[in-house]
Parts: structure tokens; sequence; C-alpha cells
């Protein structure tokens, strides 16, 4: 015999396939009655008019605010100002990755037991240190062609 509080819940949830289905019976009968409806007569095209004037208005608004000015005398100093920043934050990251995949190579070498395993850390070690090497060279490399082209070349 089911308790009260079984009754109840029974009774709460025959209660909402009712009402689910008088949703859904709802829902279907106003798809209907749009898909049914007669079109005005006149412009339909003037409906649309506000929402295209919102759309134009949101736009043009979302650009203004969007937009900074440069305070960069010319293209050049901006291109070396973004690109300072990022190779920064490219060899402030790559040097600290370098740092803890070579001292997990480091502990692999002098903990394990395994032969093979010493060999691979070796060989991911040295891949480690070339990769670092190679990265952080090519900011030297920059800095010398940057002093040697100059800007006036590019310039109209």
């Amino acid at each position: 015999m089911p308790s009260h509080a079984e009754k109840l819940s029974i009774v709460v949830y025959g209660m909402r396939i009712k009402n689910r289905e008088k949703g859904v019976n709802l829902l279907a009968k106003n798809i209907r009655k749009q898909n049914t409806e007669v079109q005005k007569p006149g412009n339909q095209r003037m409906e649309l008019i506000p929402r295209f004037a919102f759309t134009a208005f949101l736009t043009v608004t979302l650009l203004a605010v969007s937009a900074t000015p440069v305070f960069a005398s010319n293209i050049f100093e901006v291109a070396k100002n973004a690109m300072q920043t990022v190779y920064k934050d490219v060899a402030g990251i790559a040097t600290v990755a370098a740092v803890v995949c070579a001292a997990v190579c480091l502990l692999l070498m002098n903990f394990s037991k395994s032969g093979r395993t010493v060999d691979e850390s070796r060989a991911w070690l040295k891949r480690i240190v070339i990769c670092w090497a190679a990265l952080m060279t090519l900011g030297a490399i920059v800095t010398y062609f940057e002093s040697i082209i100059p800007q006036s070349m590019f310039g109209g």
C-alpha cells in the first residue's frame, strides 16, 4: 500500500504531464494561428524599417566604442611595439616551459633505473635546449636586422 507522500507525488506527477500536454497544444495552436494569418494589405517593408534603423544604430555605436586612436607617429612604431610585446610574452612562456621540462628530464635521468629512460631523457633535454636557444636567438636576429635596415627605405 503506497504511503500518503507516494500518492501525493503520483498525483503531482500526473498534473505535470497534463499541464505539459496543455502547453504543447497551446503552442501548436499559436503556431497554426501565426502560419494561417492573412497578411495586412500595404507595404510590408514599412514594418522592417525600425529593425534596420536599430541595427544600423547599434553597428555605428559599437564601431565608435571599439575604435581606439593610434598614438604612434607611424606604422613602423606600432608594428615594432606589437612585435616586441608578443616576443617578450612568448619568450617568457617558453623559458618557463623549458625550465620545467628540463627539470623533469633531469629528474628522470637521475632517478630512473632503466637505461632506456635515461637515454630518452637525455635526447629530450637536448631537444629542449636547442629549441629554447633557437627561440632566444630570433630576438637577437630581429634586433640586428632592425638596426641594419633603415626605416627611410620603406617611407614614401
